[in-house]
Formats: C-alpha cells, sequence, structure tokens
C-alpha cells in the first residue's frame, strides 16, 4: 500500500529533455500554475517617528499636580485612558498620575466637607491673626510692647505689674460693629479713654508726671478678623521710660474712707477742668462767671459730702478744717460769678483758688493714707500753709 503526498509536485508544461518518456497508456502530470506577481514591502515609518499624545492625558496630569478641580482631573483621565486604548496614542502614564492625584485631591476634599475641618481652620488663621497683631488685655493687665505707643504697635508681651513694664490697661471698651468706619472715625471713639483714668487710679497724686493715656484701636485688617476693642493703657511718656508697679487705686484697692474723699475731689475737679478757653476774665467774662458757678456749686456738694461721712478719728480733725476752706472757698467763687467787670470777678477769684490749692489737702491725705506729693513737683513747697482769704500773686 502506498501513500500518495498531501500536494503532488509541480511539473513543467513540455518534455523534459532529462526525463525518460512514459509509457504507453500513462496519463501526463497536469502542467504548473503561472506565478504570483511580485508585491514590494510596505515602505518602513522614517526612523524617530512616535504616535501623538493624548491631549486629554495632559490636562488630567496637570489639574491633578495644581488640585484646583480635582473631580475634573480624574474625569480627563479617565477619558484620556479609554481614547489611549483605541486609537494607539501616547500619554497613559500621565493619565494614570493625574487621574490618582486628583481622585485623591478629591477624596481630600470630601473629607473635609464632612468632618467640618475648613470652619476649624478659618477660625485658626483669625485667631493666630489676632493673637499675631493682639494680645487679648485685661483690665489690671501690664505688658511691654513690641512697637512705640505713640505709634503702631506691632504686638504686646504681658509681664507682672511688679517688675518694669511699659504699660498697664485701665479700661477697655468696644466699638460698635459694622463695616470699618475708617482710621478718623475710629481714632474718635477710642478718644473716650482720655475720661476714663479716674475710675482706675482714682489717686492722680499717685501717678507719676510723665505718666499719660494712650490707647491699642483695631486697625482695618484686624477689624477683618472681627477685632472691635479699644484698649485704653497708661505709659511713660519718656522715651524709652517704664513703670514699676500697678497705678491701680480704685474700690477693689482702696478702702472706703480714701474712696469716699477721691470721690467728692473728683467732682470739684471735674468741675475746675471746665474753665473757659479764654485766659482772661477781660477777653470772656460772661464765660468765666459761668465757671465760677459751676466751681462754686461744686464746692458745695464737695462740702456736704465730706462732712456727711463718718471718717476715723485719725482723718476728723484735719477733715474739719479742710471742709471749713471748702465752705470759704465757695462764699468767694460765688462773689465772683456775680462780678459785673473783670476787676470786680479777680479780687475774690483769686482768694477763692488760694484756698483750695493742691498744697490745702495734704494733711487730709496723710490722714487717709494717699499719695501727698501734688501732682505739680514745680510747685511751692507743700508744708506751707496759704493764708486765709489771702491771695497769692
Amino acid at each position: 500500500m502506498s501513500i500518495s503526498p498531501a500536494h503532488e509536485p509541480c511539473e513543467p508544461e513540455g518534455p523534459d529533455p532529462y526525463r525518460a518518456p512514459d509509457r504507453a497508456g500513462a496519463s501526463s502530470p497536469a502542467p504548473c500554475a503561472p506565478p504570483a506577481p511580485y508585491v514590494p514591502p510596505a515602505p518602513y515609518a522614517p526612523y524617530g517617528t512616535l504616535a501623538p499624545t493624548n491631549p486629554y492625558a495632559i490636562a488630567s496630569l496637570v489639574t491633578g499636580i495644581l488640585c484646583c478641580l480635582p473631580g475634573v482631573g480624574l474625569l480627563l483621565g479617565l477619558v484620556a485612558l479609554r481614547q489611549i486604548r483605541g486609537r494607539g496614542q501616547r500619554g497613559r502614564a500621565a493619565a494614570v498620575v493625574g487621574s490618582a492625584l486628583s481622585g485623591a485631591g478629591l477624596g481630600l476634599a470630601v473629607l473635609l466637607l464632612t468632618t467640618g475641618a475648613p470652619t476649624s481652620a478659618w477660625q485658626s488663621v483669625k485667631d493666630g491673626v489676632r493673637e499675631g497683631v493682639r494680645v487679648p488685655l485685661a483690665k489690671g493687665d501690664c505688658f511691654d510692647a513690641i512697637g512705640d505707643l505713640q505709634g503702631a504697635v506691632k504686638g504686646v508681651v504681658p509681664v507682672p505689674c511688679a517688675g518694669a513694664h511699659k504699660a498697664e490697661v485701665f479700661a477697655t471698651f468696644d466699638i460698635e460693629g459694622g463695616p470699618y468706619p475708617g482710621e478718623a472715625a475710629v481714632i474718635d471713639a477710642a478718644e473716650r479713654c482720655t475720661g476714663l483714668p479716674d475710675t482706675y487710679a482714682m489717686d492722680g497724686w499717685a501717678v507719676p508726671h510723665d505718666v499719660d493715656v494712650f490707647y491699642l484701636a483695631p486697625s482695618k485688617g484686624t477689624w477683618t478678623f472681627g477685632d472691635r476693642t479699644v484698649t485704653c493703657v497708661l505709659g511713660s511718656v519718656t522715651e524709652g521710660g517704664t513703670l514699676t508697679g500697678s497705678l491701680r487705686a480704685d474700690e477693689s484697692v482702696l478702702d472706703a474712707d480714701q474712696v469716699a474723699y477721691l470721690k467728692a475731689a473728683h467732682a470739684l475737679d471735674a468741675a475746675m477742668d471746665t474753665a473757659p478757653e479764654a485766659a482772661y476774665a477781660e477777653d470772656d467774662l460772661p464765660g468765666h462767671k459761668a465757671w465760677a458757678r459751676r466751681v462754686s456749686t461744686a464746692l458745695a456738694e464737695c462740702s456736704r459730702t465730706l462732712r456727711a461721712h463718718p471718717w476715723p478719728v485719725t482723718a476728723a480733725a484735719p477733715m474739719a478744717d479742710f471742709t471749713e476752706r471748702l465752705d470759704k472757698a465757695r462764699a468767694l467763687w460765688d462773689e465772683a460769678a456775680r462780678a459785673t467787670d473783670a476787676d470786680a470777678f479777680y479780687v475774690p477769684y483769686d482768694a477763692g483758688a488760694t484756698l483750695i490749692e493742691p498744697r490745702t489737702a495734704v494733711a487730709v491725705r496723710e490722714a487717709l493714707r494717699l499719695a501727698t506729693t501734688p501732682p505739680d513737683p514745680g510747685g511751692e513747697d507743700v508744708g506751707e500753709e496759704p493764708a486765709d482769704g489771702g491771695a497769692q500773686v
């Protein structure tokens, strides 16, 4: 049994000179098919030519790095990966990185929103800015200032009042809210500080002569973060000057007798401070007469208040002498208030002013354990006793 090949060999047409003739009756092999035409191979691509990069992949990478729109960056990355697979483009790595970064940013944003972290972060910024510019100060606090009290204060450092310090807080108050009213309006509101020291340092004689009133007011920048507080402080006007010890002398520090005397004295001082702008009665006699009337009324009230208080034995005699002087002074100031011309005004005015000079209160102050040095150290010797009813020229 013979096995035939799967494909018969191709026989060329025509007799083969090297082959013996077939036997009679043998069939001739089928002629070979003509060869297929020649097809040249496809030309090779020029060296260095690459497929284009998908633009969505680039956009996804940039958005992911910037973390500006994490949701958009993730979407761009997914679109880029789909197009790259279908079009054979480059940029798969950029699309993957961009999608990963955008996905992480999107997850972080969702976490912050669900936990309320943005609100906490903003509050921290607010507190940090306010603390960096102005440390909250309360009445009675002492501090060193970073900067000049008469200029820009960049910060404050709280320190104990017992040691040397730059300033002491004697009052605080808030300005009404709303949009920033402007620097001029803030300064006008802060001027309220000038009328408040007497409620904190009631004994003005105990305040050093170089101490003045300053204030720390909100700036436009701190106003944005809710700062509305004006802080009134006492500080030295001497360059490089400091304070030592607290200047506080109010009802939390003084006893009842000291407070009673100082309140009465403040009423008289307030009336004396209402003198007219014109220095001489010749220039404004009606103004000076009205002032004399206010002083006369204050003297009567001061004498009445002091006589009504139960003074300790050690202060009874000095107080009796002091109130007697107040009564004499009241009569003279009342006479000045009824003067018909400047000469008639000056005679009782000079005598009445002499009776209430600061040195006349030294004995009472000593008995009440208050400061005994008058505010004006350049005045006459406090030990001298003025003559009753005499005018000192």
